[in-house]
């Protein structure tokens, strides 16, 4: 796998009120890998943390109320997140074990891709697709 794709130019960033659920989540169901961790003061809170995604890229994620530098924090529930996937079939069969909510079952677009949408426990809408972006 090329560096690019390892080491992706844009990293969506997604804040939640309980980040360790959202971590294990993010890794369990999804599949998703932990790259990193950074733990407030209070060690409960996360300052920082990134997680890979095994076909390349990545996710920075933390807990709300965290100084972000000025920065309005994002809402949840109007942030949807593309992740390209070979297989998004058995991310949809991952979460419907684990008895996620599915936003959009499994189906084949019209552009080519086959896509599922899948929404975290805090309200985000991830979508895992087979369209890799226009070449």
């Amino acid at each position: 796998m090329n560096n690019a794709m390892n080491n992706p130019g844009v990293w969506p960033s997604v804040l939640y009120d309980d980040a360790d659920a959202a971590r294990r989540f993010l890794i369990d169901v999804f599949g998703f890998t932990e790259a990193l961790v950074v733990r407030g003061d209070d060690s409960g809170s996360i300052v920082h943390g990134e997680l890979r995604w095994p076909e390349g890229g990545g996710v920075m994620f933390g807990s709300r109320g965290q100084s972000h530098g000025g920065v309005a924090e994002p809402s949840a529930r109007t942030q949807w997140i593309y992740v390209v996937t070979a297989d998004p079939d058995a991310v949809y069969r991952r979460a419907l074990d684990a008895g996620a909510t599915i936003s959009d079952k499994p189906r084949d677009t019209d552009y080519g891709s086959r896509n599922v949408g899948i929404v975290d426990p805090e309200g985000t809408n991830w979508i895992f697709g087979t369209y890799p972006g226009a070449a």
